[in-house]
């Protein structure tokens, strides 16, 4: 699916992978090999508890190396980098940027927060960032803000459950209105300029990933809305004119996996309900088979600003 949606799209896909897979070398080359990636995000495991298969998130930011031209980010999370979290863990100050560093000096290019609903955390995650790498002398690298539409207290509940820190007025704010969605949006884009902001001097590029969580159609098209309202935000606050300019973008043939033959495959559901598509199919039939399955599942849009000897710029 990620390979469909950056054919379609024109820009380079990032792919979330936990590392957590015993096959986790051989996945890498497949995505890299067979369909082309470039672009990793690294997720470590659910705990430090348990029994896990697979390499440890240092482990594979090594492994990640091995497999040019493939870059890799990671993400950070604000919810870790408050007093609160640092004193459960036994610590005396947050300890999320240093985590950061560590993460960017076995070679991330990038950071993905979780989703924004409290900007204090991610204010002072970014300030310490900045501050310590000024400290060891390193160029901080992108921070993407991840922005997330509620129309529901389902939704905003599954938001908290995965970790993410809702203030108490502000899911009163959102859930009582009228129009919860429009609300969310209204609340986010205005968390985004305080960060922007709060974060104007501390030299820590910023870019913004908007998604949903869930698959309620008013939440879905919320993102769309939220996306083009943050990155007017982002935008305007470079200070310098800009626009959004559309091009068509050529679709080259679907790449074939090695040392596979797909000669007798057909369209078929296996046991467990998965829809195998065979590439005896048209390259168009498959592009929309995987393009709304692709996009059913997930609305991303990240401003990543391309190779590191252009992290100025936006596209």
């Amino acid at each position: 699916y990620a390979a469909l949606l950056e054919r379609t799209s024109g820009k380079p896909c990032l792919v979330y992978k936990c590392v957590a897979d015993e096959h986790f070398d051989q996945w890498l080359e497949t995505a890299s090999g067979d369909h082309g990636h470039t672009a990793i995000n690294l997720v470590g495991r659910a705990s430090s508890d348990g029994v896990y298969l697979g390499p440890t998130l240092p482990q594979a930011m090594d492994q990640v190396h091995r497999h040019p031209p493939l870059r890799f980010g990671a993400v950070c999370i604000a919810e870790r980098h408050t007093m609160e979290s640092a004193q459960a863990r036994g610590k005396d100050y947050p300890t999320e940027h240093v985590n950061m560093v560590r993460k960017q000096l076995a070679g991330a290019e990038w950071f993905i927060s979780q989703a924004v609903y409290d900007v204090e955390p991610t204010i002072r995650l970014l300030h310490d960032y900045a501050a310590l790498c000024k400290q060891r002398g390193l160029v901080p690298q992108k921070v993407v803000l991840t922005f997330a539409p509620v129309s529901r207290s389902k939704t905003m509940n599954f938001l908290k459950w995965l970790g993410v820190k809702v203030p108490t007025e502000v899911e009163e704010s959102i859930l009582q209105s009228k129009s919860p969605v429009e609300e969310s949006i209204q609340i986010l884009c205005r968390h985004l300029a305080t960060i922007l902001q709060e974060c104007s001097n501390v030299g820590v590029p910023l870019g913004i990933s908007c998604e949903s969580v869930s698959i309620f159609k008013a939440e879905i098209d919320g993102v769309h809305e939220l996306f083009r309202r943050l990155q007017s935000i982002l935008m305007d606050h470079r200070a310098c004119p800009w626009k959004v300019q559309w091009v068509d973008c050529p679709i080259p043939p679907l790449p074939v996996p090695r040392n596979q033959d797909y000669s007798n495959q057909e369209t078929k559901g296996d046991d467990a309900g998965t829809l195998i598509v065979s590439t005896t199919m048209k390259p168009e039939t498959a592009l929309v088979v995987g393009a709304l399955t692709g996009g059913a599942l997930v609305a991303l849009g990240v401003l990543l600003g391309g190779h590191p000897r252009n992290h100025d710029r936006i596209r």
